[in-house]
């Protein structure tokens, strides 16, 4: 008589995929995180642009005025008043902004949030060589004036990304939390905080690429900056200094979101 072979049984494909699942989550890299390699990727491109940005105006005939405006010393000087604008209007956007935002997600502020929010819309909806011209009206044209129309174009950035991150915080975290003992001020700094870090620095991230964008216009009111360099270029329709300034503004918008994205990989909690 013969007997018909068993054969083993084989693992479920549900249990196995669990199982290879498992591993490979033990195994990834925590989200959030470069490679030293992955950090120096966006400053060797940057670099790259520039130096192809030299040889190539390097390589041009130029002219008493193109060679005036592409000197280092004149567009390091430039550079620096650009970021003089957009770091001074971002440290303003960020106190008040970031306090304001932590008030409006209490429950004591939540009727007001709605008004709140409309009048940070307004510096956003107007047109910014508009809000500009408006402020020069009452006051004088310069550095100040650009400050004060940057921090008002780009403070809602800011503001609604402190309150999503505060609200996206589960509610039973935050139970626990005072279950244990800690005060509604421990609460908000040990924990509701660094769990919103990743949303409201990108705000930050949003605010500063916006500001270095628009503070192209400080030129129009003697504020100086990059734009210097573009308008020139415009007005007097010479298309090598006008790509020359807008590359240098494009690169510093794109260095400066680099560092913002290494500090907000510094600053994000552990697991996230």
């Amino acid at each position: 008589m013969s007997t018909v072979p068993t054969r083993k049984p084989e693992p479920s494909p549900s249990l196995a995929s669990e199982g290879g699942g498992e591993a490979a989550v033990e195994g990834a890299p925590r989200s959030g995180g470069r490679s030293p390699v992955g950090y120096l990727v966006m400053p060797v491109l940057l670099a790259a642009i520039l130096l192809a940005l030299w040889l190539w105006a390097r390589g041009e005939d130029l002219t008493s005025t193109e060679r005036q405006r592409v000197q280092f010393d004149f567009i390091l000087a430039r550079a620096w008043e650009h970021i003089e604008l957009t770091a001074v209007s971002t440290a303003i956007v960020l106190v008040i902004a970031i306090p304001l935002g932590i008030v409006l997600t209490r429950p004591f502020a939540r009727r007001i949030t709605p008004y709140a929010i409309a009048v940070f819309n307004v510096g956003q909806g107007v047109p910014t060589v508009g809000l500009l011209a408006l402020l020069v009206t009452v006051s004088t044209i310069g550095f100040w004036t650009v400050v004060v129309g940057l921090v008002a174009y780009c403070s809602l950035a800011v503001l609604r990304n402190t309150m999503v991150g505060l609200e996206q915080v589960d509610e039973s975290v935050i139970e626990a939390a005072r279950g244990m003992g800690m005060t509604r001020r421990a609460v908000l700094t040990k924990i509701e905080l660094p769990l919103a870090v990743p949303v409201m620095m990108a705000g930050v991230r949003t605010a500063l690429v916006i500001n270095v964008g628009t503070a192209t216009l400080g030129t129009l009111f003697d504020a100086g900056g990059l734009g210097d360099i573009i308008n020139t270029g415009i007005t007097r329709s010479d298309e090598l200094i006008t790509v020359i300034g807008s590359v240098l503004v494009a690169v510093l918008a794109l260095l400066v979101d680099y560092v913002a994205g290494v500090a907000e990989d510094l600053l994000r909690p552990r697991g996230l």
